[in-house]
């Protein structure tokens, strides 16, 4: 199947409280949800002291996501996309379930990072207040965080991930569902701690709209309408009666506000908490609520590859120009990376579009470490990739190219890959091997073109092989390639050239 066939896509959420899926199909750039499914799984309230999650509602969260998997069985992985939140990143030891979780669904699960579960946000309310240019203070109070962004138009000023969320906040100081003033307090002060990182910064470039997303903030705009506080969004005034109707009522088990479903009034009290001191820091009148939010923005994300208009292209690209990247150098080892994959991908199992786009740009930024010090500069390139917010990648996306850039030079470090999915070590590691292989044979940085070659693979055993009588013509690449063999042992390839 071509990408530029497919014109349905899903949206798959794993949040803290909630599993999501969405299913949608763009028409004139406007997304028409043909599909919704929702179960609490509350992955939050399951992470022990360890952060470990308990057995029970691992069970739980994995019998939802094989129903999940039947609705999406039919549907290509270019046209899918999974994405975990807080919880997930917090957990410890996530492998085991990450791997369960995609037998379950049949598709890859993506942590992604606070920044960039930021970013979808946004673009998903984005999407949906096209028409309002003003600048915007965006908040997202989800299970385990707090995302909040300013913007103007598709452009983010500034995003920021707070550790707390309804359910860690409902955990933490509204214990077995009793609500109190004093917890209310407590719970607000705690939050307005964390905001204080960010509230100047965002109070002095300030906003001309507040727009709230998802769970907790929808649900506090459906009670203050629903109880006739406010018509128009979710007013200080309005929050501040809701706060008070949830102390008097001392208990989640005894709220009987209208409109409030059963699945959300056991952590209500946190989330009113932090969206209160939101309120009272961030010097909000009214927040309006979104209908689109990080599931709607992994959907325009999912169209924007499939159209060939991918924010992670855009990230390559800014991070060669930060780092001062050679491009022409770059651009050899990345003709001459792909002109080797070219040659074994069938052979290898790296066919379809991921394998080129990794290798592309791994290519592309496996100098990026030389920003810092020629000494050991894979080393710098690794850390950069691995702990820097690079938008529209995940976790896995980062470690696998950290692994990639750490290993194209020196002697190799097997260990970097096994600590990759299961899936991605064998496809990381032959992609390692070309990665070397082209920046051995371009060392002299010459503009010239190689002359023709021949890869050939057999498992683990390369051959490869040049025009009679180069090799003896350039000597370095003679000796570069004897290095390479006696280094590839490491990785457990064997390499003869002729």
């Amino acid at each position: 199947m071509k990408r530029a066939a497919v014109d349905t896509v899903a949206a798959v959420d794993l949040g803290s409280n909630s599993f999501h899926m969405v299913v949608a199909q763009l028409h004139h750039e406007e997304l028409r949800i043909v599909d919704r499914l929702r179960e609490r799984t509350a992955i939050a309230e399951g992470l022990d002291d360890g952060g470990r999650l308990k057995a029970k509602v691992a069970e739980r969260a994995l019998e939802c996501l094989q129903r999940f998997g039947q609705r999406l069985s039919h549907m290509p992985a270019d046209a899918v996309r999974v994405v975990g939140t807080n919880t997930l990143r917090r957990m410890r030891d996530s492998r085991a379930f990450l791997a369960k979780a995609r037998a379950a669904l049949g598709h890859r699960v993506e942590v992604i990072s606070g920044r960039e579960e930021a970013r979808l946000i946004y673009l998903g309310v984005t999407h949906a207040h096209s028409a309002d240019a003003r600048r915007k203070l965006v908040v997202d109070i989800g299970g385990g965080s707090t995302e909040c962004i300013l913007g103007e138009g598709r452009k983010i000023l500034e995003s920021d991930s707070l550790q707390m969320g309804c359910v860690r906040w409902t955990l933490e100081y509204f214990p077995a569902g009793e609500i109190t003033k004093e917890r209310m307090r407590k719970a607000q002060i705690a939050a307005g701690l964390e905001l204080q990182s960010i509230a100047r910064r965002y109070r002095r470039l300030g906003f001309e709209v507040a727009i709230g997303s998802s769970g907790t903030i929808v649900a506090c705009e459906e009670l203050v309408r629903a109880c006739g506080w406010s018509m128009r969004g979710i007013t200080a005034t309005s929050l501040r009666r809701l706060r008070k109707t949830l102390i008097d009522a001392g208990h989640a088990e005894r709220l009987t506000l209208p409109a409030l479903q059963a699945d959300r009034a056991p952590v209500l009290a946190g989330g009113v908490a932090v969206l209160s001191a939101i309120f009272k820091l961030l010097d909000i009148e009214v927040l309006h609520t979104s209908p689109g939010a990080l599931r709607e923005g992994v959907l325009y994300d999912l169209f924007g590859r499939i159209q060939q208009v991918d924010v992670r292209e855009r990230t390559i690209r800014s991070f060669a120009r930060r780092y001062h990247v050679d491009l022409e150098q770059a651009r050899r080892v990345e003709r001459t990376a792909l002109a080797l994959l070219a040659q074994v991908a069938s052979a290898w199992e790296l066919e379809g579009p991921l394998g080129p786009r990794v290798l592309s740009w791994s290519a592309c930024l496996h100098e990026i470490g030389l920003g810092i010090s020629y000494s050991g500069y894979h080393r710098h390139g690794a850390y950069i990739l691995a702990h820097a917010d690079m938008s529209g990648f995940s976790r896995d996306d980062q470690a696998q190219l950290a692994a990639l850039v750490g290993n194209h030079r020196r002697r190799p470090d097997r260990a970097s890959f096994e600590s990759l999915p299961t899936d991605l070590f064998e496809p990381s590691l032959r992609m390692a091997v070309l990665l070397r292989l082209a920046a051995r044979l371009h060392r002299s940085r010459s503009p010239r073109p190689l002359p023709n070659f021949e890869l050939f693979v057999r498992r683990d055993e390369l051959r490869l092989a040049f025009e009679h009588g180069w090799l003896d013509k350039h000597p370095l690449s003679h000796a570069e390639l004897q290095e390479e063999a006696e280094l590839l042992v490491h990785l457990g390839f064997e390499l003869r050239f002729s």
